[in-house]
Order: C-alpha cells, then sequence, then structure tokens
C-alpha cells in the first residue's frame, strides 16, 4: 500500500498559494485493507474513505471507462493493480495530474525532486497553459465547465488549442446537454466567485458550451447599446465587466449571479428598437425565471436577482423621484422587510454602474443615497400613528394612508 498527495494541494503549493483541500490516492490497496486500517468508507460510485484521525479523503488508484453519455456514464475500476501513472491519466488538467509520496507531503519546502509528473504538469504551471491530461477528458462533460473555472481562478493561464479544440468537439457531439442541474448550477457558482469570473465565460463562449448552457447570456454578445450610457456599447461586454466588478468589490454570490443576468432581456430587443432597450428589465426577469427553473437556483439567489432584474433601472434613476416614488421602490423590493437583501441589490446596482467602459473609478451615489431612505423610513414610528389614527375612528386602508403620509414625510425631511 503507497499513500500519495494529488491534485490541488499539489498545484497551489507550486504556485505559492495555501488554503487547498488534501486529496490523497492509494496504490496497492484493497477496500478490506483500508477497513482493516481504520478508514471509513464514503464513496458510493468508486472506493472513498476518510482518514480515522484527519478526516481527509483517500481513494483507491482507479481507472475510468466511458459506458454512456453524461458525466454519470462511467464504469470505474478500482483495484490493486492499478498505478498511479494510470488514476492520474483519468484526472483533468496536466496541472492536477501531480503527486508527492505521503511521507513527504509535510515537508518544507516542497520536494519538486520528489514529485510524480507523467503528465508534465509542472511545466504546464510555468508556461501558465490550461491543459488536458489525455483524450479521456471528453468522456466527462463536467470538465468544460472545471476548466472554465480554473480559468476564472488563474486569469492569466491560457487554454492550450488542442484542449479548446475538444471541448468544441464534446460541445458539437451533444456531451454538455447531457450536464444535470446540480453540477451545472455547483461549477457555475464556483465560478462566479473566482477573481476574474469573466474568463469563465468568455471560456465557455469560445468553445460553444454557453450557447448550450446559457442561451440566454450567450445572445447578450452582439448587442449594442447607447454609447452615451455604454462607452463599450457591446452588451457582451458590458456584462463581463460586470462581473469583475462584482469580485473586485468582493460581492458574495446572490449579488454575482445578479450581476451576470440583471440584463437577459436586452439580448431579445427588436433590432428596429437597438440600440435603445426600452423595457428590458422586465424582459430580463422573465428570462431569469426560465434559467433558474432549469439550473435548480437556490431561492436566495434567484430572488435578489429578480429584483435586481425588474429594479435595477430604477434604482439608478432614483436621485431624480420624490419621496412618494421612492416609498414606492422600497415596497417593491420588499426593502422594510429585507433590509440586507435591499443593500445587496444596491451592491449589484453599483457593479452595473462601475461596469461600464471609463466609469470604473466613479462613486455610485444612489447606493448611499437610498440606504440613507430606507434608514428614514425604518425609523417611523409606526404604532402610535396607528393608535392615533384609530382613536380617530380609522379602518384598515386609512391607518395605512397615515402610516404611508408618515413614512413619506421622514423620507422629504432626509431629501432635505
Amino acid at each position: 500500500m503507497q499513500k500519495f498527495l494529488v491534485g490541488g494541494a499539489i498545484r497551489d503549493a507550486l504556485l505559492g498559494r495555501r488554503g487547498s483541500d488534501r486529496d490523497w490516492v492509494v496504490v496497492g490497496a484493497t477496500p478490506q485493507q483500508m477497513l482493516d486500517a481504520g478508514y471509513l468508507p464514503v464513496g458510493r460510485d468508486f472506493p472513498v474513505f476518510l482518514h480515522p484521525d484527519t478526516r481527509e479523503e483517500y481513494a483507491l488508484a482507479r481507472t475510468e471507462r466511458k459506458s454512456g453519455p453524461g458525466y454519470r456514464g462511467f464504469v470505474v475500476h478500482a483495484a490493486p493493480e492499478v498505478t498511479l501513472d494510470e488514476d492520474l491519466a483519468r484526472r483533468d488538467l496536466t496541472i492536477n495530474a501531480i503527486a508527492l509520496p505521503a511521507e513527504l507531503a509535510d515537508a518544507e519546502p516542497l520536494r519538486i525532486d520528489a514529485l510524480v509528473d507523467p503528465f508534465h504538469g509542472q511545466r504546464d504551471l510555468r508556461q501558465k497553459v490550461l491543459r488536458h491530461v489525455t483524450d479521456a477528458f471528453r468522456e466527462d462533460p463536467v470538465r468544460i465547465l472545471r476548466l472554465a473555472r480554473f480559468a476564472a481562478r488563474l486569469p492569466d493561464f491560457s487554454v492550450a488549442p488542442e484542449t479548446l479544440e475538444l471541448m468544441r468537439g464534446m460541445v458539437e457531439a451533444g456531451e454538455a446537454d447531457a450536464l444535470v442541474p446540480e453540477r451545472v448550477w455547483q461549477e457555475l457558482a464556483r465560478g462566479l466567485m473566482e477573481p476574474k469570473p469573466s474568463r469563465m465565460f468568455e471560456v465557455l463562449r469560445e468553445c460553444g458550451a454557453l450557447r448550450v448552457l446559457l442561451p440566454e447570456v450567450d445572445r447578450l454578445w452582439g448587442v449594442p447599446q447607447r454609447a452615451e450610457h455604454h462607452p463599450e456599447v457591446d452588451t457582451g461586454v458590458h456584462l463581463m465587466m460586470v462581473l469583475d466588478m462584482s469580485a473586485l468589490l468582493q460581492a458574495p454570490l446572490p449579488v454575482r449571479f445578479a450581476c451576470l443576468t440583471h440584463d437577459l432581456g436586452k439580448g431579445t430587443t427588436p433590432a428596429d428598437v437597438l440600440p435603445r432597450h426600452i423595457g428590458h428589465e422586465q424582459r430580463s426577469a422573465r428570462l431569469l425565471a426560465g434559467l433558474c427553473e432549469r439550473w435548480r437556483v437556490p431561492t436566495e439567489v434567484r430572488e435578489l436577482a429578480d429584483v435586481v432584474a425588474r429594479e435595477h433601472g430604477n434604482i439608478h434613476r432614483s436621485g431624480e423621484l420624490g419621496a412618494a416614488a421612492l416609498l414606492r421602490l422600497l415596497e417593491r423590493c420588499d426593502a422594510l422587510r429585507r433590509p440586507q437583501r435591499f443593500a445587496d441589490a444596491l451592491l449589484a446596482c453599483e457593479c452595473d454602474a462601475r461596469g461600464r467602459l471609463g466609469f470604473e473609478e466613479r462613486p455610485y451615489p444612489p447606493r448611499e443615497r437610498l440606504l440613507a431612505v430606507l434608514a428614514a423610513v425604518q425609523a417611523v414610528a409606526t404604532e402610535p400613528i396607528a393608535r392615533e389614527a384609530l382613536a380617530r375612528g380609522a379602518k384598515g386602508p386609512q391607518i395605512g394612508q397615515a402610516v404611508q403620509a408618515a413614512r413619506e414625510v421622514a423620507i422629504s425631511g432626509m431629501l432635505g
């Protein structure tokens, strides 16, 4: 039985990074030997075990053979005769197919001389290239998403031309159509949280997978916008700038997803109306609903994206609104009941406003102003107003009107 540290922990150590989970492969062992050594079985589709003390994952060396479409269509062979090189050959990228004997895993500095690197992952790290290990890459369509996610994590890395061609072939063969919602959302969510999320979508677009997975996003490229508002003109280019601004501002996942989907409706603007996009907000909300249903986007993420899609134009123009209109905006956003979600919506709108050519460093006054408006409304004590209205014989709707009037006065006072 031999144990090796593999994958991300070695890759990141070679890049001078720390913090990756440590994964291990075990060569020359049977499941029973692992159980006898105290390891806990957790693998459903192939033998994976948890270390009895560290709880790190140890997988038996294995090979995989394609048996059907999609990422589940595999026959896995795990046996003592499977070699380390055979196990590394089934991995996705050369930079993830490097191993180190377990007894040297904690050595400082990293023992470069002891690395097992049959597919030249160290060379590709130095040359900053994302390259598939073998043609077995084509057997798992999730790897298209994973590579695109790595491009977002390592934005100065290029995709090897032969790897990009392989991915195109996979898409043309219908492999991307076989992806299941859970895996698509998992990879999209991870990619959105990387340092340069635009790279994920650029790679997906370049290989054709974006058209299959997110056609609502893919069709935004080549759609013009008014240059006085969007000097970058192209809606797809704008979208990528917004996404990268969300990363720059360290926005949480729901905000980044809202940035991705806020302008979907611009892809369906009639050609005779361009470059204007009248009513695109409501079209964006309708397209968003279908996208979220297709990929089973979590409710919290979906609801914020819907608010941003419908209201980002009104939030941008909120400096022109009076007290009554501002109060209606807060109500449509459910800001009083969900103030944190409203704050997230404002952050997404700031990313939208600053994700434009030449606007990256400009302040975004609507965010601070609307948070102040919300605070003024929250400060209104509604119970005394309701009691006073009841004492005058007011009924339910009249009480509500009295509260509304007090809130409008508070907003007017804040606005000066």
